[in-house]
């Protein structure tokens, strides 16, 4: 029903906590079904995932201009956030406290997208499950690999 390369974001957004990862994942599928719409859902998603990888970075300036553009993109995708099985009103609160949390300069915590679809859901946590990864777990913040993916990654 929804797209693997979506299902396999949300578990690397929950699961693995590999934000990098989940911006790879999500931008394939983006390019394959709505290719240079920079007012897309996938768009959206995409941003919130760089944004809590340069927050978990320490990388506030980074992390506040992409919740920034994620708060601008907001009203024009809210309505096909719950298409694609996210309850929008949560998401829009969501993103207003992870950009107050930025601005107050507050840790990074992990955080839990609001998925509505239970059977979405069900596939994201067995997902996580096959993949050996906790759903809703929180990152590891001693991971130098996934705080750095960007810099690290083999680009071969």
């Amino acid at each position: 029903m929804y797209p693997v390369l979506y299902i396999e974001y949300l578990a690397h957004f929950h699961g693995t906590r590999d934000y990098f990862e989940c911006h790879e994942v999500l931008e394939e599928h983006w390019k394959n079904v709505d290719p240079k719409n920079r007012d897309s859902v996938w768009v959206f998603l995409i941003q919130l995932a760089v944004c809590m990888y340069h927050y978990r970075r320490d990388n506030r300036k980074g992390a506040k201009i992409l919740i920034d553009r994620c708060l601008k993109r907001y009203s024009t995708i809210s309505e096909s956030l719950e298409e694609i099985g996210l309850e929008k009103q949560e998401i829009f609160v969501l993103v207003q406290d992870i950009r107050t949390r930025i601005i107050n300069q507050q840790p990074y915590k992990s955080i839990l997208l609001p998925i509505c679809d239970t059977n979405l859901l069900e596939e994201v946590r067995q997902t996580c499950e096959k993949w050996g990864v906790t759903y809703g777990g929180t990152s590891n913040l001693s991971d130098h690999y996934l705080i750095n993916k960007h810099s690290l990654r083999n680009r071969s």
